[in-house]
């Protein structure tokens, strides 16, 4: 086969979340486990972080890898969902997985594809494994897909964890509190495994403490360690400061007690996946890993270029400022809106979409009225329509017009600009796959 045929062949024949939603789940890692045994177990051929968290945790495992290929490790990295490339999902060193290796690991797995009908997810975890594995990674990064217990790659056994935070988002799945959607994300926590947990909030702190004193796993919570002090924006960057009240994770700590970080993933709330982030570098330095200050400064500040992240604060033009950001859920919207306050515009207008299986009022309820919105979709079967999205945002007081794709709706947007406004593109990761980069390049 082609390397379209290969991922043709791979779209038609698996349940994908994107399009079908929770049907496309298995709530059990029985097919992960039979895909990796038939690969002969890849994954414990490498060393892995495994990351998850209901937001922030595609920032996280991106600003990890930055910093392990910064310390010249040859590092995987695997997160989704992708936005306009399925080797995105699976990179080395910032370069995606060869078509060669598509091809030839699609051709490989059609047996077991036949045999127990696996999920897109799985196959895909499945096949991130045996490229890290035959690549002979140093490390890899693993990023959960939803969840954490029954997520497929969980079947590893990492050096380390981390849960970025805990937020409203697919309860339908992980449950409707906080503390079970904790349960759920804790399952990632191993034995004797270090855990850090990068934003402490009272509903799950005795979540993750029982399930790391279950099993006798060391846990971090990153705020005890590394205090946010201020933040400086100017769009494309921004600079962190930090003070460190406790330096004894360390023998010899790896940054001065006050620091600060000028970071290319300007967002605000990008404070606390660095807060993690930081103490993640810190513990892999005293287990022998080569980190310092000078590569994790290096490599923060240019974590787009290194890993070829999209999607978060990406500034896509300015006069006016054109801004892209996955944020698609409550906790994503009020960190995007603490950003929002930290710069200059004149006025503000907004193109979302989003899909059917989220909080969509209660989204929309945080959204700022004098903002013009631009109500749109992306090209999917979960997709809620342009309509049925403006119908909720006009009735909550969030004025605008109806656009059949996202491209439209930013080009009437650019057109009712002037040079001080800003336009943002938000609501779903799906929606800002179908943006076309090209009109702003």
């Amino acid at each position: 086969m082609s390397y379209q045929a290969s991922i043709d062949y791979l779209y038609s024949r698996l349940p994908l979340f994107s399009r079908i939603g929770a049907a496309a789940i298995k709530n059990d890692l029985h097919n992960t486990l039979e895909i990796c045994k038939f690969l002969d177990n890849p994954q414990d051929k490498i060393k892995t972080i495994h990351v998850a968290g209901t937001n922030g945790k595609g920032s996280t495992s991106h600003m990890l890898a930055a910093i392990f290929q910064a310390a010249g490790y040859k590092t995987g990295l695997y997160t989704s969902p992708h936005l306009y490339d399925f080797r995105e999902r699976i990179k080395i060193n910032g370069e995606m997985c060869t078509e060669e290796f598509v091809i030839s690991f699609t051709n490989k797995i059609k047996p077991v594809i036949e045999k127990i009908e696996p999920s897109f997810f799985e196959i895909t975890v499945g096949m991130a494994f045996d490229y890290f594995a035959q690549e002979k990674c140093d490390i890899a990064i693993i990023e959960t897909g939803l969840g954490g217990r029954l997520d497929s790659t969980n079947v590893i056994l990492p050096i380390l964890s981390i849960i970025t935070n805990i937020g409203w988002d697919h309860m339908n799945l992980l449950g409707n509190t906080l503390e079970l959607i904790a349960g759920e994300k804790a399952g990632i926590i191993k034995q004797g495994v270090p855990i850090v947990i990068s934003e402490r909030i009272h509903e799950t702190t005795k979540v993750f403490e029982q399930k790391a004193n279950l099993l006798n796993a060391p846990i971090y919570f990153s705020e005890d360690f590394l205090t946010f002090t201020h933040f400086e924006n100017n769009w494309h960057t921004a600079s962190f400061s930090f003070t460190q009240p406790l330096v004894h994770l360390l023998t010899a700590p790896i940054f001065n007690k006050d620091f600060t970080i000028d970071c290319d993933l300007p967002g605000k709330y990008q404070s606390k996946n660095l807060n993690g982030v930081l103490v993640a570098a810190q513990l892999l330095a005293t287990m022998g890993w080569k980190l310092n200050s000078a590569i994790i400064t290096t490599a923060l500040g240019q974590i787009k270029k290194t890993t070829g992240l999209m999607g978060r604060w990406e500034c896509l033009q300015s006069s006016p400022n054109i801004v892209l950001d996955v944020a698609h859920n409550v906790h994503g919207i009020q960190a995007l809106l603490e950003q929002l306050e930290t710069l200059p515009y004149e006025q503000l207008h907004i193109v979302t979409g989003m899909v059917k299986d989220k909080d969509v009022d209660a989204v929309l309820k945080l959204l700022p009225q004098k903002a013009t919105y631009y109500y749109t979709q992306s090209h999917l079967p979960r997709a809620l329509a342009a309509k049925e999205l403006a119908m909720k945002g006009v009735a909550l007081g969030l004025k605008g017009d109806c656009y059949d794709e996202v491209n439209q709706a930013i080009l009437k947007a650019k057109q009712n600009s002037q040079p001080k406004d800003l336009i943002l593109v938000i609501g779903s990761v799906y929606l800002v796959a179908e943006v076309n980069r090209k009109l702003f390049n």
